[in-house]
């Protein structure tokens, strides 16, 4: 049985309001935030003075390995300010968890959502 696991990365648009839109699969692993970091690196070194507003969804994700959950603690803190909101799309309780705790971690808003469209209208939000 072939296991996918890794993170995907994109620029999406709703009306007129720009996120970054995440979406992890399987049990991460070091190695895909080794792959991935550079890209979310280069993502968000564009956001100078702006703030962004993300779109992470979970539904497909089974956990992290714990190197890999410390690499996800590092991207999180080291660019904890450039965050406005951050929706996590989810279908699991741990998840929901992990969204509370993330709140700390962020200098933005943090919420929780088992419905995309619930999550992408409060990002549109003002």
């Amino acid at each position: 049985m072939i296991q996918k696991h890794g993170v995907s990365l994109g620029i999406q648009r709703t009306g007129t309001q720009f996120f970054l839109r995440l979406a992890a699969m399987g049990k991460l692993t070091h190695e895909d935030y080794e792959m991935i970091m550079p890209m979310i690196e280069s993502a968000l070194e564009g956001v100078k003075d702006a703030k962004m507003n993300v779109l992470a969804d979970l539904t497909e994700m089974e956990g992290w390995e714990l190197r890999a959950a410390w690499d996800d603690f590092r991207l999180g803190m080291k660019h904890r300010q450039q965050f406005e909101k951050v929706a996590i799309l989810g279908n699991k309780k741990w998840q929901e968890y992990s969204a509370k705790v993330g709140k700390w971690f962020v200098s933005g808003e943090v919420e929780y959502f088992e419905d995309e469209p619930a999550a992408l209208a409060w990002l549109q939000e003002s």
